[in-house]
């Protein structure tokens, strides 16, 4: 391999790769729509074309007809009046007009098929365009999700590994610690005042039992008698009401004891 080869074919690979980086998807659909209906003008106008010479061979190949036909007329008048010569002139003229005739209906086929073929053509281009457009619609419409969706995971990839997103992250710890903290706490003030109620209920009961007792002793203390041993005072009319009762229920309260 020369050196020379080795050159072109470096130079060759670098533009490639230049021209392939700097291609932008939306920008080559839209110029190639652009090229195509520029191809669709030109063939609308060599349709146009071919359509007016194929007319144009068409009035010439009538009119050629025409005069084939007269002189054949002419030829036969001139017979029938006995110019002989004359009609031989006349189907002589026939006959050039005749060779012409078929070589313009030659020319006339051959532009016929030319004219078919193009509008053919013309018909698949124009298909082929408005399919283009539709793909374009699309592909521009799927360019501009994939670009969307390559930008957001360079985003994601780039807020994951970055500083205000670790910071964030951390933020978002500690207000999930401080939550617990302040939910134990909760629960241990909760726990504190239910041993607080339930000391609470406990006294109750024991001062509640002890002023039934009361309420006992003071309902039966005056059919109880004195206990033995001790002197009743014959005067107790002259004591107060309140210390014979204190009294009374002092002594029924012994008494019960001694019976335990």
């Amino acid at each position: 391999m020369g050196l020379f080869d080795r050159i072109s074919r470096v130079v060759r690979a670098n533009l490639n790769d230049v021209v392939s980086k700097a291609e932008d998807p939306e920008k080559i659909l839209e110029q190639s729509i652009i090229d195509m209906q520029e191809d669709l003008v030109q063939l609308r106008q060599a349709v146009a074309q071919a359509i007016a010479t194929q007319k144009r061979t068409q009035q010439q190949y009538n009119q050629v007809l025409t005069e084939a036909n007269n002189w054949q007329q002419r030829a036969q008048l001139a017979l029938s009046k006995g110019d002989e010569n004359l009609a031989r002139e006349a189907l002589v003229r026939k006959k050039s007009q005749s060779e012409a005739a078929a070589a313009l209906k030659t020319s006339l086929d051959q532009q016929t098929t030319t004219v078919d073929t193009l509008k053919r053509n013309l018909i698949a281009l124009e298909s082929k365009i408005s399919e283009a457009k539709t793909k374009k619609d699309m592909l521009k419409a799927r360019i501009s999700a994939a670009k969307a969706q390559e930008q957001l995971q360079s985003a994601v990839g780039k807020y994951s590994t970055s500083g205000a997103m670790g910071a964030f992250e951390r933020m978002e710890e500690k207000v999930l610690m401080a939550e617990a903290r302040a939910q134990s706490t909760q629960e241990l003030v909760g726990n504190d005042l239910d041993q607080q109620f339930a000391d609470l209920e406990a006294g109750s009961d024991v001062d509640d039992e002890l002023a039934q007792m009361k309420a006992q002793l003071t309902g039966s203390a005056p059919n109880q008698a004195a206990l033995p041993g001790t002197t009743q005072s014959t005067t107790t009319s002259t004591s107060s009401p309140s210390s014979s009762a204190v009294d009374k229920d002092l002594e029924e309260l012994k008494r019960q004891m001694d019976q335990l």
